[in-house]
């Protein structure tokens, strides 16, 4: 599930620079005209102009602080982030309490996944501006990152004590407890977010909050949310494969395969939705056309479910021999897979082979002896 709610490559243009007005220097002047402009191009997207605006500064003062960071964010712009960090760097070496040099540099730690690096340079920031919300939000997305939740949830929790209803931080708690599995407190955050404004939600928050229902398996729920989803955006992976699960959680294959064949009709290669579909046509009986799906996804890779549902299909249609073959590959591969050894003792219980089902149970027992399922089994087989 996408996450990225965060604006990691805003430019912000410093405020002194806004409200200057002519000095009377003509020097001072025409920096302030050229930074000016520069920044308008880059607002503009209009990285070259931008870059030549800011360069022409530096020919007139060496380590203007202006040029420097206009430099570091139109690098940053072009997803030059190492060359980003020189300037921004060169910046702080003659001018080291610059904020949006600060700024700048944390983000592209944050951008290259450096976050140790990124909450290390905000916390010096956060010094000169202790309230900025913006930084302390960005602290706590990092903390999130390198998993440390207590530290993350309390600089999320301290933004809201200032600003009660802001997006980011509920959605950032919202992402920290669905890291941690807490999916109802995940829930809690990002339902709040939704009805602050329901009509023009994000639909990442839409998605977010089916998927919540998703793993809580209220699936009925789900599918309303994802359903708003595909609303605004008809072709939406997460919305469309979001519904087709929560189907699926509801029981209702034919449903289900609508969603699946739709991701599919965008992404006709992807085995992992090929396998899903396959599964829900085995659950309806329709044998062939699950082994088509099933036979599709292998022949792209590999794909571990798709290899089970083809055994599964083998089994349940008699032909034990060929699903046993096919059981005992895969047990190969994954033999800590209790699934695969239960459904092959099957097959041998099946064809009367009471003594080879007992030992396929026993031998995975000795390294799962707790494993309810297969106990019984057990039971049932010596009985």
């Amino acid at each position: 599930m996408s996450d990225d709610f965060s604006t990691e490559n805003e430019i912000i243009i410093p405020a002194d620079l806004q409200n200057q007005t002519e000095s009377g220097n003509e020097l001072n002047d025409k920096i302030t005209e050229l930074s000016k402009k520069g920044y308008q191009l880059l607002k503009e997207d209009k990285i070259e102009e931008a870059t030549q605006a800011f360069e022409s500064i530096l020919e007139l003062e060496k380590n203007n602080n202006y040029a420097l960071v206009g430099l570091g964010d139109t690098e940053r712009k072009k997803n030059n982030l190492k060359k980003a960090i020189e300037y921004y760097n060169q910046c702080l070496l003659m001018h080291p309490t610059n904020n949006y040099a600060l700024f700048g540099v944390a983000d592209c730690y944050k951008s290259l996944h450096q976050y140790d690096k990124a909450i290390d340079i905000w916390k010096q920031y956060l010094v000169h501006d202790e309230k900025n919300i913006t930084v302390i939000t960005r602290v706590a997305d990092a903390y999130r990152k390198v998993r440390d939740f207590t530290q993350s949830k309390e600089l999320y929790l301290k933004v809201l004590e200032m600003e009660k209803d802001n997006a980011y931080a509920l959605i950032g708690l919202g992402h920290l407890h669905y890291d941690f599995k807490e999916y109802r407190d995940a829930l809690y955050y990002w339902t709040k977010i939704y009805e602050i404004n329901q009509d023009s939600a994000d639909i990442r928050v839409l998605t977010a909050i089916g998927n919540c229902h998703r793993k809580l398996k209220t699936f009925e729920k789900g599918t309303i949310y994802f359903k708003k989803a595909l609303e605004k955006e008809p072709e939406n992976f997460y919305a469309l494969f979001g519904l087709a699960d929560c189907y699926r959680g509801l029981n209702l294959p034919n449903e289900s395969i609508i969603y699946w064949n739709k991701i599919l009709e965008i992404d006709p290669n992807n085995k992992v939705i090929l396998t899903r579909a396959g599964d829900a046509y085995r659950t309806l009986g329709n044998i062939s056309e699950a082994t088509k799906y099933y036979t599709k996804a292998l022949d792209i890779d590999f794909d571990i479910y798709a290899a089970i549902g083809l055994a599964l299909i083998c089994k349940s249609e008699g032909n034990y021999e060929e699903a046993i073959t096919r059981f005992k590959n895969l047990i190969r591969n994954d033999p800590k897979n209790s699934r695969l050894h239960s459904d092959l003792a099957e097959c041998y219980f099946s064809m009367n082979k009471k003594d080879l089902a007992i030992k396929t149970l026993e031998d995975y027992l000795k390294f799962d002896g707790k494993n309810a399922i297969l106990n019984n089994q057990l039971q049932k087989y010596r009985a």
